[in-house]
């Protein structure tokens, strides 16, 4: 009986020290999935079409190692600049405490890059690639998986730029490159008069 009763302390323990309020990636997108200025679309590994592509038993291997894949855009507004700079301070800090090791990070005229992993040495529990420019907004693709290296990712990252991807899936993200357009139509038609 003590027994059961030490188990199920410990079990409740863990339970509580897991559940904190640190901010998290998954915290992050399930909050600002619901904000009007993100759009946030929730892909199947199916996304990526390999079935035409001549690809290898790593390459396989490695799409295969994909759970998930999560994509969530900030959409930059003339209204919303501060909210810009905000937003992606509080990206970059959950990446630097949520135990993220970046892999590759890219800095050229105004943009910034950086490819982050979350996991033991060669058992990656999730990726996440972080994009940003001022003119164009950020995006955070948060990738999950089983047991993906670091050569996984990269992997991934090549067969992505050959493989056909299921276009329906990001409709949603097509709607706000449309709805982008046709602002900056609209706002170079308001400075020719």
């Amino acid at each position: 009986m003590i027994r059961f009763f030490v188990l199920a302390a410990a079990a409740a323990l863990a339970l509580l020290t897991s559940c904190s309020g640190e901010p998290t990636v998954q915290k992050y997108f399930v909050e600002k999935s619901e904000s009007p200025d993100f759009i946030a679309v929730d892909l199947s590994p199916s996304f990526i079409k390999t079935d035409s592509l001549n690809i290898s038993e790593d390459q396989k291997k490695a799409i295969n190692s994909v759970k998930s894949i999560n994509v969530l855009v900030f959409n930059p507004k003339q209204k919303n600049a501060g909210e810009f700079n905000t937003e992606t301070t509080k990206v970059k800090g959950i990446l630097k405490t949520d135990h993220y090791d970046e892999l590759i990070k890219i800095n050229h005229d105004g943009f910034g890059a950086s490819i982050n992993t979350k996991g033991e040495g060669e058992h990656i529990e999730e990726f996440v690639l972080y994009a940003q420019s001022p003119e164009t907004g950020f995006g955070v693709v948060r990738v999950t998986g089983n047991d993906m290296t670091p050569s996984n990712v990269m992997t991934i990252a090549e067969v992505l730029q050959k493989a056909n991807l299921d276009t329906k899936q990001l409709e949603p993200l097509k709607q706000l490159l449309k709805e982008k357009q046709q602002h900056r139509i609209e706002h170079k038609a308001e400075f020719a008069n």
